[in-house]
This record gives structure tokens, sequence and C-alpha cells, in this order.
């Protein structure tokens, strides 16, 4: 709908003060004219022209001088560092050769807008991580604004000034990837964006239990008095959040240590329920199979019943 391929059934779509689409003045702007660029998950690169061509392709369509196709063609490939291969055809680059040679056609119309979806989800992690950056230094340089899909929550977090988190077409939360992360609008946000935990907790006489696992005062101290009152609530942590105590703490078992390289990755089975837990390598921990207890940096609340979310 933002870029035109579908129109909208109610509302407007606004870029600056231009109007691209409005149900209520009966009005919709064709996709040529949005001067938007647009870069697809699966390349869509021409095989047969060259990147030269490639990039030059909307460029001649629009009819522009020759002049002015060669300097817009030479600044996005100079900008996307394709220079060396303008002769090359895409089938002899990498992967994210492909999806840089995307990018300079998209940049080549010099857009107001740039509209990526999931442009990096076929590259693998080597790539996908030079593209990511590569994609943010384009858009601090050349000034324009990137409306970005993904799903993977750390290109979000990396890239972005601002994040959209959407579910079933209903958006839960706008705001920076730190507001986001730290301070999610409801238990849906907060299990999509990062690695996360939740506990189902009980209160009773003033004390907290996760199943049948009594947990420190000090956790129950941060729980808001409303869900207090109700008598359960789900405890959200981070596993990042979470430290190991030799003595106190909420009681579980570890029922499997994973080393992940720079992190060591645990899940604490305490009850029915298990806890994720990440620590540095160098970091002590417990090995599999033992007992151990775990208390909470940061911990976030929310209703049993919270409807529509997880």
């Amino acid at each position: 709908m933002v870029a035109g391929f579908e129109d909208i059934d109610e509302g407007e779509i606004v870029a600056g003060d231009k109007v691209l689409s409005s149900k209520s003045r009966n009005y919709y702007l064709p996709p040529e004219k949005r001067d938007f660029g647009m870069v697809f998950q699966a390349f869509a690169v021409w095989p047969h022209m060259s990147v030269y061509e490639n990039v030059a392709f909307p460029l001649r369509v629009r009819k522009l001088p020759a002049a002015e196709v060669e300097r817009r063609v030479r600044e996005a490939l100079a900008h996307t560092n394709l220079l060396g291969v303008a002769a090359s055809r895409p089938d002899d680059l990498s992967g994210g050769g492909k999806q840089r040679v995307a990018l300079a056609r998209a940049l080549a119309i010099q857009p107001v807008v740039m509209l990526l979806d999931e442009p990096l989800s076929s590259l693998d992690p080597h790539f996908r991580e030079e593209m990511r950056f590569e994609i943010k230094d384009i858009q601090r340089r050349l000034g324009f604004s990137i409306l970005y899909v993904t799903h993977d929550q750390s290109e979000a977090m990396a890239l972005s000034d601002r994040i959209l988190v959407m579910k079933n077409g209903v958006v839960q939360q706008v705001g920076t990837p730190a507001e986001v992360y730290f301070h999610p609008g409801n238990r849906f946000v907060f299990g999509f964006i990062g690695l996360s935990s939740f506990l189902r907790v009980s209160f009773a006489g003033g004390g907290i239990q996760v199943g049948d696992a009594p947990m420190p005062l000090a956790v129950a101290d941060s729980a808001p008095a409303e869900l207090v009152g109700t008598g359960e609530a789900v405890l959200a942590v981070r596993p990042t959040d979470v430290d190991f105590v030799s003595e106190g703490g909420l009681r579980g078992v570890v029922r499997r240590r994973s080393y992940l390289g720079e992190i060591v990755d645990y899940q604490i089975a305490v009850g029915a329920q298990v806890l994720r837990v990440q620590k540095l390598r160098y970091e002590a921990g417990p090995q599999a199979g033992e007992n151990c207890g775990v208390t909470f940096a940061r911990s976030n609340w929310y209703p049993i019943n919270e409807t529509g979310f997880m």
C-alpha cells in the first residue's frame, strides 16, 4: 500500500506533505509517480544485463538524458562499492553483491523514501551483517527515509531510529529501539523483541511462588499492586537479567547448558516451567543437572489474562 501496488480501504498515506493515497478524497497516486525506491527480498535483478545496465534501466524508462543517466548510475555504483564490477553480470557476484545491485538501482532514481522488504534474509550471516551497516551508512550519507520490513530483531535494533511492532496487522508499539526493548508496551512486544522467559507466579500470604517454589520477597516487591491483588501474574525476564546465586534466590535445576562461543546458555527448570539464562563464558555457572538459585536484576509484570498476546 505504501509503494502503491495495492490501494487502501480507509485512511490516508502521506509522505512529507505529499498525499499518496486517500480514501476520503478518492485519490490514488500510481507507484511510478511516488518517487520511492524498492529493494525486494529475492534481489529481483536482471541476469541478462550488466550491473551498469541493471542500475540504468529505471532511468532509461524515465527517458532521462544520457548524461544524467551516466551521472546517476556512477553515483549509485560508487555509494554501493560496485564501480569496479559495473561491466559484470549479477550472476558473477555473491548474494551480497546482487543485493548491492538492487540497492544501487533503487538509489539511482534519487528516492524520497526507500522501501526494503526483508532485503537481507537470503544472505549468509557474514554478508547480512556487512550489508546491514552499509545500508545504514548510505541512509545517513544521503539523508532519505527507509521503511524496513524485517522479522530479525537484531536488524531492527541495529538499523532503526524508530521501530513499529505489529501483530496481525495491529500496531502494538512505536518507539526507539531502547524504548521498545526496555519498556515494552505489552507482553507480546516483550516476547517478540529479544529473548525472553515468562513464569506464571501466584501471590499468597504476602509471598510469591512459581509453582511450588517460593521466590524471594525482593522480587515480589517489584510487582504492581493491582496484579498482586488478582492473586496471579506473569513475570517476564530477559536471560541476561538473571544472575546465579550460591544461596537463596529462586531454586531450580539446570536442564541444559549450551556453549555458544562468548555466551553460555542455560535452561533452568523451575517446577514445570523453564527459565532461560545467558552469561558470558568466563562467568562461573552451574553444570547440567545441578541445583541452582537465581535472582532477577530487572523484571516486567503482566496479567495472566492479557488477551490477544502470546
